[in-house]
């Protein structure tokens, strides 16, 4: 397999999985989205409820890190003081999952509307030229699309990854990756090739000159 390019990763990625080729288009849509996110200088949020929350909070730990690479960091200017723990550092590519915030959500949940918890943290963590990534596997998970909106309304792409159905997905996202299932757990099993293949494609244009 080629390591350093992303577009022979993504085809043997295909090979692999050729029950995935359905979705490939919408797959290279959401790289490039979130590849012009990173380029800009933005970040990548995501959200969704139970297996979907665990996926979110999977991905932040692959892009956060070395995923499959090595990744050195650079640091421009002073060191002085810290060189000897830089190299216990790791290139990141920023990612904030949404469902990872206990005090606020129940705060929220409690006050105003449990189901804008994940709107309002949109709508503070959220800049134009971000993007968004909802998870559901019936695309109509109410919470997740309120943030979907909000994220189309402040200028954040959005990206969402759901069952063959679509759900209300398909009208709210820029790019929906509808995989070819309907069970909520084969929609799930899924879901990981998807990611980890977006993950590891963003590594390998990130970082594979290293």
């Amino acid at each position: 397999m080629d390591m350093t390019n992303p577009q022979k990763y993504f085809n043997n990625f295909l090979l692999q999985n050729p029950n995935l080729v359905v979705c490939e288009d919408d797959i290279v849509l959401a790289f490039n989205i979130i590849c012009e996110s990173y380029k800009a200088g933005g970040k990548l949020l995501l959200c969704g409820n139970g297996g979907s929350a665990a996926d979110c909070e999977h991905i932040v730990g692959e892009l956060m890190k070395g995923f499959r690479l090595k990744r050195h960091v650079k640091f421009i200017g002073d060191t002085e003081g810290v060189a000897d723990i830089i190299p216990k550092l790791q290139g990141a590519l920023p990612a904030i999952s949404l469902t990872g915030h206990p005090s606020l959500a129940t705060a929220f949940q409690n006050d105003v509307d449990p189901y804008m918890v994940f709107a309002q943290l949109v709508y503070g963590y959220g800049c134009k030229g971000d993007a968004l990534l909802g998870i559901s596997t019936s695309g109509n998970a109410e919470n997740v699309c309120n943030a979907l909106k909000i994220a189309k309304v402040s200028g954040i792409k959005t990206i969402g990854l759901t069952g063959s159905l679509g759900g209300n997905f398909k009208d709210l996202c820029d790019v929906c990756i509808c995989v070819p299932a309907v069970e909520t757990y084969l929609i799930q099993e899924m879901h990981l090739p998807v990611y980890h293949a977006l993950c590891a494609m963003l590594e390998l244009e990130f970082f594979s000159e290293e």
